[in-house]
């Protein structure tokens, strides 16, 4: 098969994938804008009428301003608190070269494949005898125990594309480690920062399970669990749900839209050099 043959059929079959992979966004666009019977009716068809008081009401049902809010400061912190604590980790374990740096880099590289359902219950019971389960704040402090590990995986292998001499050259200049990690090396991991954050935002943003276990206030539901509560245990409301749905993607897509490019090459540097 020639070279421009093998070009066609690959760019054939992205297509194809590509149009499977918007294929449920596309129902949900569609679907959204549909009546209950529409829907139930067909769900493959377009709508016979642009039905905007979905969104209207979805708007007033789920409490969007004040859901919105209650994402934004679990993501705010659980990400912060990622990213500030992971680059210092990743660094130092990165800079400290010895048993006990490795073994307590393994250690956190091994909690990565435990399964989030195993520590489920424990983790609610400490949450509870902490007094952080029922908070926002207190979310966003698990959050920030849950995401560190793969943050630092990322951090260390970053790191070491870093050359010593800059740091080196602080010292010398009188900067203290702290001075020399915030001046000089953390606006350097700029790239692999920035994918972090846009990871564990999307992470954060759409989690349903742990937000569920944690925040017993509907006044201090996440936009995700907001959602939830217009599936009814006997009746589901799907234009509502559908246009809520929509709404609740709207931030991630302009953010995961604006930041894209630096995702992939954070991802690929930090693991490569790993």
């Amino acid at each position: 098969m020639s070279v421009r043959a093998t070009n066609v059929l690959t760019t054939v079959l992205l297509s194809l994938l590509a149009i499977l992979s918007f294929f449920p966004v596309y129902m949900v666009l569609i679907n959204s804008f549909k009546s209950q019977a529409e829907i139930f009716s067909s769900i493959l068809s377009l709508p016979t009428q642009l039905h905007f008081e979905n969104y209207a009401q979805a708007f007033q049902r789920i409490n969007l301003l004040n859901s919105v809010k209650n994402s934004v400061i679990v993501s705010f912190i659980g990400i912060g608190g990622i990213v500030f604590l992971a680059a210092m980790a990743g660094y130092k374990l990165s800079r400290t070269p010895g048993k006990v740096s490795n073994i307590i880099f393994f250690l956190f590289i091994a909690s990565m494949l435990v399964p989030f359902h195993s520590i489920m219950i424990p983790l609610t019971r400490m949450a509870r005898s902490l007094e952080l389960q029922g908070s926002t704040y207190g979310l966003g402090i698990i959050y920030i125990g849950l995401g560190v590990n793969m943050a630092i995986f990322l951090y260390h292998g970053f790191v070491k594309s870093i050359p010593r001499e800059l740091e080196e050259s602080a010292q010398m200049d009188g900067c203290g480690e702290f001075q020399t990690f915030f001046r000089i090396i953390f606006p350097l991991l700029l790239p692999i920062t920035v994918t972090i954050a846009i990871l564990n935002f999307l992470w954060v943003w759409n989690d349903f399970l742990l937000p569920l276990l944690m925040l017993t206030d509907v006044e201090r539901y996440t936009l995700i669990l907001a959602t939830n509560m217009l599936f009814g245990e006997y009746t589901k409301e799907w234009p509502l749900i559908l246009a809520s749905l929509v709404l609740t993607a709207i931030p991630v897509v302009i953010i995961y839209g604006f930041f894209q490019r630096f995702i992939m090459e954070g991802i690929t540097e930090g693991a490569v050099k790993g």
